[in-house]
């Protein structure tokens, strides 16, 4: 999957920074894909974005943080499948609002790549993830004077794994939908002020 654009481009980069980056909600997802009728793929996306990653340039490994998203904002763009996914036979959002994820591990991959491993938390359970293909770009200034940057990660989950086990078996054999999710993470990050850490 192509990765989506994060931020405007800057002109200049600045230097290497360590800090507490909080997460921009307003430009920030998980988009998934998953399999329809064994014919086609239904695509969409969580945000409601809140949290934020604690990262030194210098050494990455030792970045921490938690993510969570507000389930109540999946958008397929179709009103009707989206309360379904809502309701108990998926993410029953009114016992279990929102999804985690929880940095344990950071760890340099190829290509300048990074992999972080974590606990993803979904409709009450907690289960290891691995966010492959990490991606980190420099830093800009925003045309409002704030120091910005992106993130970018995919993963792979069974959906089964969380809780989500609906089904129907189509009269052809095969499934109304796959187990398997791909999911892609876009972050926007912003550098949080000295004054707003006091």
């Amino acid at each position: 999957m192509k990765h989506w654009a994060l931020v405007s481009l800057g002109i200049f980069a600045l230097p290497i920074f360590a800090g507490v980056w909080e997460i921009d909600d307003a430009h920030t997802a998980a988009k998934f894909k998953i399999r329809h009728l064994m014919v086609s793929n239904v695509y969409g996306q969580i945000t409601g974005a809140k949290g934020a990653l604690d990262m030194d340039d210098k050494d990455l490994t030792k970045t921490q943080g938690t993510v969570t998203l507000e389930v109540n904002t999946v958008n397929t763009a179709n009103e009707k499948r989206d309360a379904h996914l809502k309701n108990e036979d998926f993410f029953d959002v009114s016992k279990h609002p929102t999804i985690t994820f929880q940095i344990k591990k950071v760890v340099k991959a190829s290509g300048g790549k990074w992999r972080m491993d974590g606990d993803l938390t979904m409709k009450g359970i907690t289960k290891p993830i691995t966010l492959k293909e990490v991606e980190l770009t420099p830093t800009i200034k925003d045309p409002w004077g704030a120091t910005k940057r992106g993130l970018t990660g995919v993963t792979s989950l069974n959906r089964k794994d969380f809780g989500l086990t609906w089904n129907k078996q189509l009269d052809g054999g095969g499934m109304v939908i796959g187990d398997k999710v791909d999911i892609e993470v876009a972050m926007e990050l912003k550098e949080k002020t000295e004054a707003a850490k006091n």
